[in-house]
């Protein structure tokens, strides 16, 4: 997620130090406004969270669980609506919105499920002698998130935390803070007081927050940019951290891969979907060379079928805006450079009828074929809509260039062979690589995600996003020291056990 539109002062009125979030799709609309929380806002919900996180923890975990399911169903029950302002601040299309709020529910209702054998203490009383592990929470953790998948990015930090005993703090994206705000006060009061903050803001908020004593957990997803600040502060409290940042996802078609109608519908949609602005679309395709015309057309066909670019609150719309003019800007220039060392934008799908596209941050879909390896719309996150197809000519050459560059969160493997498909995706850099699709709907709830490289550190989805949210901590009983041992030697060394 490295579109340095994830962390921008945006809209922000000085004088009522609110936060005004206007439709991408029309620019003059104004959807909402938040209010910014100033740094002594922020310490006072630290505190606060302080004290709520010493009784949380000390709740049975089946309390905290159920506290999860419930929070699941005011989700639920207040979808339809947050689905409709979602759309309307963020310019997904509304059934992508509707999608995600679902979606969220689904985590909580997975993480409340799967929490008490999780987070069991593990005893053991052998010969070696006694040993518990207990994994306490952290306390308050912060969660700074991001605008293109703002509610359930928030989940995925929230349910874990919260199920394993913490308190929660969110600082959302001030691109998408409308939707996230109305979910959060109506979850909040499923949880004790003081456990559930929001704290909406810029800079200042988010360096008041993650520089907060008080805080002993940063969780984290969003640009590069972002990304270094927060390391910097949370380096200097000595804060641990958890990161999923950009991905240059690459997609590696082999030459038995499927060019049906399905297998390409699903593909262009993994690289377009939320107008290309995921962190795990596909960014790259490389295709064998001896069947990349074939492969041009099966994906112009596809994109015919399932492309419509539009206003997102619209039936059929399934490509909306990009999330601001300067993010339009950028895409136009990385489409213009391309197309100067050579490259050929073909448009993909289709505009929808009576949409006005220069009320809002729209950007026509498009396929580059001829691209230059080291153009930058290859070479970096483009973050948008914009799908270059890359010839190749054997599976080492094609490695080689996949892992090209410091990214590493996610990638695709498609081919007729699944084992073939497995053997060349361990062979690629990155720490979630997908067969026979790409994106969302190659996730899975017991999937750790997250990236190697520069992509981010850290996991989320899975048992492993849990335990992010806990330090395991032992209590010991050497056998040597127990009734009637021998003892060891004034500074020796234990033996294996």
């Amino acid at each position: 997620m490295a579109d340095p539109d994830l962390d921008p002062v945006h809209h922000a009125d000085p004088d009522l130090n609110l936060i005004e979030r206007h439709n991408p799709a029309r620019a003059a609309d104004l959807v909402g406004t938040v209010p910014v929380a100033g740094p002594d806002e922020v310490g006072r919900a630290v505190t606060a969270a302080g004290a709520a996180a010493r009784a949380w923890a000390a709740e049975p975990v089946e309390r905290r669980a159920s506290a999860l399911r419930h929070a699941a169903r005011v989700l639920a029950e207040q979808a339809p609506a947050a689905a409709v302002l979602l759309a309307r601040e963020s310019g997904k299309p509304l059934a992508d919105c509707e999608g995600e709020i679902a979606f969220s529910a689904v985590v909580l209702r997975w993480y409340a499920d799967a929490a008490a054998p999780l987070l069991a203490d593990r005893h053991t009383d052998d010969a070696h002698g006694r040993l518990t592990v207990r994994r306490r929470p952290y306390g308050p953790v912060a969660a700074l998130t991001p605008w293109n998948a703002p509610v359930i990015l928030t989940v995925l930090k929230l349910a874990p935390a919260l199920v394993a005993g913490n308190a929660l703090l969110v600082k959302p994206s001030p691109l998408a803070p409308l939707a996230v705000d109305t979910l959060l006060r109506a979850v909040a009061s499923c949880f004790p007081p003081g456990l559930l903050h929001t704290l909406h803001g810029h800079e200042e908020t988010a360096a008041a927050l993650v520089g907060h004593r008080g805080v002993y957990k940063v969780a984290f997803t969003g640009g590069e940019r972002a990304a270094r600040a927060v390391g910097a502060l949370a380096a200097a409290a000595l804060t641990p951290t958890t990161m999923e940042l950009g991905g240059n996802d690459p997609a590696v078609l082999l030459d038995d891969a499927d060019l049906g109608d399905e297998a390409m519908d699903r593909l262009v949609t993994a690289a377009l979907a939320t107008a290309g602005q995921v962190c795990m679309a596909v960014k790259r395709l490389y295709v064998p060379r001896s069947a990349r015309d074939r492969c041009v057309a099966a994906l112009l066909a596809a994109a015919d079928r399932v492309v419509r670019l539009g206003d997102p609150l619209r039936p059929g719309v399934t490509v909306g805006p990009v999330i601001t003019a300067r993010s339009a800007d950028r895409l136009a220039a990385l489409t213009a450079d391309a197309v100067r060392r050579g490259a050929r934008a073909l448009p993909l799908g289709e505009v929808c009828p009576d949409t006005d596209l220069a009320a809002g941050h729209f950007v026509r879909p498009l396929l580059l074929t001829g691209a230059a390896e080291d153009a930058p719309v290859v070479r970096e996150e483009q973050f948008g809509p914009l799908l270059p197809v890359l010839a190749y000519d054997d599976e080492d050459e094609v490695v080689a260039r996949a892992n090209a560059g410091e990214l590493g969160l996610g990638a695709s493997v498609w081919s007729a062979d699944e084992d073939r498909a497995f053997a060349l995706a361990r062979r690629l850099d990155a720490g979630f690589c997908f067969v026979n699709t790409h994106n969302r709907t190659g996730m899975s709830l017991r999937a750790p995600f997250g990236g190697v490289k520069r992509s981010g550190h850290g996991r989320e989805y899975g048992p492993e996003g849990l335990e992010e949210y806990v330090q395991p901590c032992v209590v010991h009983a050497p056998a040597a020291f127990r009734g009637g041992g021998g003892g060891m030697a004034p500074g020796a060394y234990p033996v294996p056990g």
